[in-house]
């Protein structure tokens, strides 16, 4: 029976310590918690007198296990960084149970409705082009859109003039999304040049960040529209 009374302590709190291993940083609170219940019965099995002391000390190893053992969570998206698979997400991103961004919507080309004059100045936009995540590499999904713009240009004269914009949404910094609209515009450009649209008829690429929205940035699908790029024609 004593030796049951000296082992038995030892299994329990190398059971508690086990599970809180499992657990996040943040979660220590719970362990001490847990831990400090597990010191007091502990504590009782000896005698009354050390249920108070075994649940201070309970508690303060299983909190300090927890915290020192437990998963981290760097960029604050809710997975673990032991299954995160895209860390460093900017805040305020939903990702799945991977930490990742879900996948991009299929990109949808806006044009206006077709006239019986070409008009002196036309824009179009091109909405929900993500490109890769967090770059400004093309995906393939990307390019079956942007095939379809070219061909739309270069149907145009060849005095045709075009300004590439770049535009983002608000998250991220203000510096951080212009340098990556800037990208995402000329990333954009040298793809239709590549497609057979000449390079003498771009005038203008750059990009304007999260400054000029069209929507709330609030919202989901504000946010969405607030993606994009415009391509302005001037005849």
């Amino acid at each position: 029976m004593k030796r049951v009374r000296k082992v038995l302590p030892l299994v329990v709190l190398t059971t508690v310590l086990t599970g809180c291993a499992g657990l996040q940083k943040t979660d220590w609170p719970m362990c001490a918690a847990v831990g400090g219940v597990t010191g007091a019965a502990l504590g009782a099995i000896k005698t009354g007198a050390w249920i108070g002391p075994g649940a201070l000390v309970g508690g303060a190893v299983a909190a300090g296990w927890c915290y020192a053992h437990g998963d981290g969570d760097e960029d604050g998206d809710g997975v673990p960084d032991s299954r995160d698979k895209c860390p460093h997400t900017p805040k305020g991103v939903k990702v799945d149970a991977d930490g990742c961004p879900p996948p991009a919507p299929a990109p949808v080309v806006e044009a206006p409705a077709p006239v019986m004059a070409p008009a002196k100045e036309e824009t179009l936009v091109i909405r929900d082009v993500h490109f890769e995540f967090d770059s400004a590499k093309l995906t393939p999904s990307d390019k079956s859109q942007l095939d379809k713009v070219a061909t739309r240009l270069k149907a145009e004269a060849s005095t045709a003039r075009l300004s590439v914009t770049g535009h983002t949404d608000s998250v991220g910094s203000d510096a951080y999304n212009k340098k990556l609209s800037d990208k995402r515009a000329h990333s954009v450009t040298e793809y239709l040049v590549a497609s057979g649209v000449s390079r003498s008829e771009f005038i203008s690429v750059k990009g304007m960040g999260e400054s000029q929205p069209v929507a709330d940035n609030k919202t989901a699908a504000g946010r969405a529209q607030n993606r994009r790029t415009e391509i302005l024609i001037q005849r």
